[in-house]
C-alpha cells in the first residue's frame, strides 16, 4: 500500500483528483488561520486513506509523528488497540476496499508544551471534509474517534463531556439519517486509565463494534 493519501489505481478521475489536491495541500503552512505565527512549524505531510467500496470510516484526529514519518495511518501503538477493538489484522485494517481512514486534520499538527499532540489544524475540516465526505456517499459506518471527530459527525446531538458521548453510543448507532456514527475514545496509551474506569466500553460497545464491522467487511 502506498504511504500518504492513498487510492486504488482503477478509481475514477474525480477522486483521483481530489486525492491529489490534498496531497498538495500547504494551507495551514502557506496561509494558517489566525496569521502567520499560527503556521505550521514542519513541512506538510497529509495521511487518509480515501475509497469508492469501503463501508467503513475511521474518523480519526490528526496523524501522530510516527505516521507523519511513515505517510501509514495508525501505524503506531493507538493502531494496534484500534485494531484489537475491531478484531481485524493490519492487512484487512489497511485494505481500501474495507476501510477508508480519513481524520479530521490530515497532517501531524506538532506538540504542545507538555509534549502532547496539538490539536488537529483548524483549516483542515472546513477546507475538505464537506467534500471529502461526498466522494463516498457508500460509507454505512463512521467511526467517530475523539472529540474533534464527534463534533463534526454529530453536531449538536453530542455532549460536551467526551465520555457521556460514548455512554449514549447506542443511539446514535441507529438514529442517522446518514452513515451510522459510532463515538470512541482515540486508542492512545493516555486512555488507558479512562478504559479501567469505564469498563462498560469494552463490555457493551466492543461486541456490537465488531458484529457490525464484520457484517460491513463481510
Amino acid at each position: 500500500m502506498k504511504t500518504g493519501v492513498a487510492l486504488r489505481n482503477d478509481e475514477d478521475d474525480e477522486l483521483e483528483a481530489l486525492r491529489r489536491s490534498i496531497s498538495v495541500c500547504r494551507l495551514c503552512r502557506d496561509a494558517p488561520w489566525g496569521g502567520e505565527h499560527n503556521k505550521l512549524p514542519h513541512e506538510p505531510r497529509p495521511v487518509a486513506v480515501i475509497s469508492r467500496k469501503a463501508r467503513v470510516l475511521i474518523a480519526g484526529q490528526a496523524p501522530g509523528l510516527r505516521v507523519n514519518n511513515t505517510g501509514l495511518p495508525f501505524n503506531d501503538a493507538s493502531g494496534d488497540r484500534l485494531r484489537q477493538w475491531l478484531d481485524v489484522g493490519r492487512e484487512e485494517f489497511y485494505d481500501p476496499d474495507r476501510f477508508a481512514i480519513v481524520p479530521m486534520g490530515f497532517c501531524f499538527p506538532g506538540y504542545d508544551a507538555k509534549g502532547s499532540d496539538l490539536p488537529p489544524r483548524k483549516e483542515c475540516a472546513p477546507t475538505w471534509r464537506l467534500t471529502v465526505m461526498a466522494a463516498m456517499p457508500q460509507i454505512e459506518l463512521v467511526l467517530a474517534i475523539g472529540q474533534y471527530a464527534q463534533k463534526w459527525h454529530l453536531g449538536d446531538r453530542r455532549s460536551k463531556s467526551m465520555t457521556r458521548t460514548v455512554e449514549n453510543w447506542r443511539s446514535f448507532l441507529g438514529s442517522n439519517a446518514g452513515p451510522a456514527v459510532l463515538p470512541m475514545p482515540h486508542p492512545s496509551w493516555r486512555n488507558t486509565a479512562w478504559l479501567k474506569k469505564h469498563p462498560w466500553f469494552e463490555a457493551e460497545l466492543l461486541p456490537v463494534l465488531r458484529k457490525r464491522v464484520k457484517e460491513l467487511l463481510d
